[in-house]
């Protein structure tokens, strides 16, 4: 470990250290087919709430001296005093600054790690070799007054999150129930935000969900799955998965390998969706129904999230509960309803039930399955329902015209 007079950093990929809320607006459109016509429940103009790094300290000295900082910096900032405040903004915020104060009580409270993590105090109470930074994954330990230069620049670099709409726009699909078409419309998206020259990347975070590798027919394309792309603490090298990855032209895909089931670590994911925000255009997120850690990091890191239901009685009662879970973490959800309506369920009557605006409708496809199973992407053609929906809803969150059957 080596380390410099103000800041000491973690190195990446190895052992210790060394030195140097969402916008958009939601009204019910009409029901029409393939969602061709309906109103737009986000409108690509309005750009998404900024977020703001995260302080968390009980100290006030220490608080005032950050604040300054922060002001400094240009930037805004939110306040936790104690872990319980922090933990719901512990992994969205694009910077966190923990005081010195609340390092053991945060360590106590098991908060999952996370990039961009600076331990910060002040002359005396930081030991540069302080074992919990290295506990609690702090990138870097900022010692006040000499690091006050240094935390400026990571204000100002970290509070300009997104403030103007720009970087990727993250969209996370569910399935209302097993089998609804979640996947299907998730690589449609992909596809057809990778055809309109938008850098795409398509995220399966379903560990159960068999690959979207295989919705698009890659899985025989070389390059890095999960859980391969972490380390033992689910750290991800945030240049690295784009390259590493299955690509074809624009749109890259991080999917599961074939391997032993294993849990994605939430830390694995907040460094994905970063790193994608950043540098991607557009990013797509599959998450299993079932919501773990990692799922909510997605959730809440998307600006819009749709919830796909078939036309059935017992699928909505189904899709009313990870409803239920899904709400609390993204404020911009919507649904979509698949045909076909075996007892003739409007996809009003479903939007109705589960209180969600309805994005569109899906008519029946039925050479959709066939191409699947021969490898086929779905989308690619740029024509029928699937495709007609994915063109509007690409169109809706980014402003760039969707590129149809090419």
């Amino acid at each position: 470990m080596s380390t410099a007079r103000d800041v000491i950093h973690r190195q990446r990929g190895r052992g210790g250290l060394r030195g140097g809320s969402r916008a958009g607006s939601a009204a019910h459109p009409s029901p029409t087919a393939g969602g061709r016509d309906a109103t737009p429940y986000l409108r690509s103009a309005d750009p998404p709430i900024r977020r703001l790094p995260l302080v968390v300290t009980g100290d006030g000295d220490l608080l005032d001296d950050l604040l300054r900082l922060a002001a400094a910096g240009g930037t805004e900032v939110e306040l936790a005093a104690d872990p319980a405040a922090a933990r719901t903004r512990w992994l969205p915020a694009p910077l966190v600054l923990l005081g010195a104060d609340q390092a053991q009580p945060c360590l106590r409270a098991r908060l999952p790690q996370r990039p961009r993590l600076v331990l910060v105090g002040r002359t005396g109470q930081l030991d540069p070799g302080w074992q919990i930074a290295e506990l609690i994954g702090a990138e870097h330990v900022a010692t006040l007054p000499a690091a006050e230069p240094w935390l400026v620049d990571r204000f100002a670099v970290q509070g300009s999150d997104r403030p103007d709409g720009s970087g990727a726009r993250i969209v996370a699909l569910l399935g209302g129930r097993g089998g609804a078409g979640a996947s299907v419309l998730a690589g449609g998206l992909a596809v057809t935000a990778a055809r309109s020259r938008l850098r795409t990347l398509l995220v399966d975070a379903d560990p159960l969900g068999g690959g979207l590798d295989l919705v698009l027919g890659w899985e025989q394309l070389d390059g890095l799955r999960w859980p391969s792309l972490t380390s033992a603490d689910g750290r991800v090298d945030a240049p690295a998965p784009v390259r590493a990855l299955p690509s074809r032209g624009d749109l890259v895909v991080l999917s599961w390998d074939r391997g032993d089931l294993l849990a994605l670590p939430a830390a694995a994911m907040a460094a994905t969706v970063d790193a994608a925000r950043r540098g991607r255009d557009f990013v797509v997120v599959d998450l299993p129904r079932q919501l773990d850690d990692a799922a909510v990091i997605a959730l809440q890191a998307a600006d819009q999230a749709f919830v796909v239901v078939p036309a059935e009685l017992r699928a909505t009662a189904a899709a009313a509960r990870v409803v239920a879970a899904a709400a609390p973490h993204c404020a911009a959800l919507s649904v979509v309803v698949r045909g076909p309506a075996p007892g003739h369920l409007r996809a009003t009557e479903v939007a109705r039930a589960l209180g969600l605006p309805l994005a569109g409708t899906l008519r029946p496809e039925p050479g959709l399955c066939r191409g699947l199973e021969r490898g086929e992407a779905p989308a690619a053609a740029g024509k029928g329902p699937l495709a007609t929906l994915c063109q509007r809803i690409v169109t809706d969150l980014t402003g760039v015209p969707a590129t149809g059957a090419a």
